[in-house]
């Protein structure tokens, strides 16, 4: 036998071995389903690393007709000034990286109000579309047994751009069955916080530089929206905050100055500080009017000697 010969039927054995062992294991037998899906098990796929990277379609046999969402909780909460009137108001951020530069600005912002707290419960990385990585329900759900909140600020998208699997059945990004889930897991979450009486402002994903990602933000932002006006929550876009007049994107604004300054990172997702500082104050505001708080007075200046 020659040495190619050997060095080839060496080559099938290995191979064989490969699948034959992969088969003997519940996520090798995954990964053979569905390899391209399964490569980002248990890592975070923070879209910022190939947010124009295209989501794999599945076989045409392993789509099923879109997911059954639940109702939705439209009842109200009680108001901001009522809760106020009780003692400080307590809010809390949720959600991904951008949802964590966002509480910077919060927590900045509302430190001239005395009678109001910002606590962060932020992870970056995480999102709704992977609870196989990361289950948001049941993380927010302990979070909320050791906090005491009347306000829930979230923002999440960024990493969901992608397909999901359930069930053995994977359900490539925008379709019926990726949207049922999607919008399944919104309620859920609305749900959960109105359980416990939280008044929840939803912050939609900005205007972002690669077009096709940002077609998948908006498919999110829009999915989005339709839930928050069914559930009677409120939801703040931030796209007018981050485009230009024309609704493209634009890396530079206008600070509380008037300066021409830098918003967005150079990623072409996340805001820059003075970004963040711009997009907090209009949530800022929000809060502000619908608390009926007090609007800080500036300092006294002292007299002259």
């Amino acid at each position: 036998m020659s040495v190619r010969k050997v060095i080839n039927a060496l080559t099938l054995i290995f191979v064989i071995g490969v699948v034959a062992g992969l088969a003997l294991t519940p996520d090798g037998r995954q990964w053979l389903r569905h390899p391209t899906l399964m490569l980002g098990k248990g890592q975070a796929a923070e879209t910022s690393a190939s947010p124009d990277a295209p989501t794999p379609a599945p076989a045409a046999d392993t789509i099923r007709p879109a997911l059954p969402t639940t109702a939705v909780d439209s009842r109200a909460v009680t108001p901001l000034p009522q809760r106020l009137a009780q003692g400080p108001l307590k809010i809390g951020v949720f959600g991904d990286s951008m949802a964590s530069d966002l509480y910077t600005g919060l927590y900045r912002d509302m430190q001239a109000y005395p009678n109001v707290t910002v606590s962060k419960f932020t992870q970056p990385a995480t999102g709704l579309a992977r609870y196989d990585f990361v289950d948001i329900q049941a993380k927010t759900q302990g979070q909320l047994a050791n906090a005491d909140l009347d306000v829930a600020i979230i923002a999440f998208g960024t990493n969901d751009g992608q397909g999901m699997e359930i069930d053995g059945t994977v359900h490539p990004f925008g379709s019926d069955g990726w949207k049922a889930i999607y919008g399944k897991r919104v309620d859920d979450l609305i749900a959960l916080l109105k359980s416990r009486d939280i008044a929840v402002y939803w912050v939609g994903n900005p205007r972002m530089r690669s077009d096709a990602f940002n077609a998948k933000m908006q498919v999110i932002n829009d999915l989005v929206r339709s839930r928050m006006q069914a559930a009677n929550v409120t939801f703040i876009d931030m796209v007018p905050l981050t485009a230009d007049a024309q609704g493209g994107y634009e890396a530079y604004g206008q600070d509380a100055n008037g300066r021409r300054v830098l918003m967005r990172k150079d990623d072409g997702m996340h805001l820059s500080l003075a970004g963040v500082m711009h997009v907090s104050g209009s949530i800022v505001d929000r809060l502000v009017r619908d608390a009926g708080l007090a609007r800080p007075q500036p300092a006294a200046t002292q007299p002259a000697a």
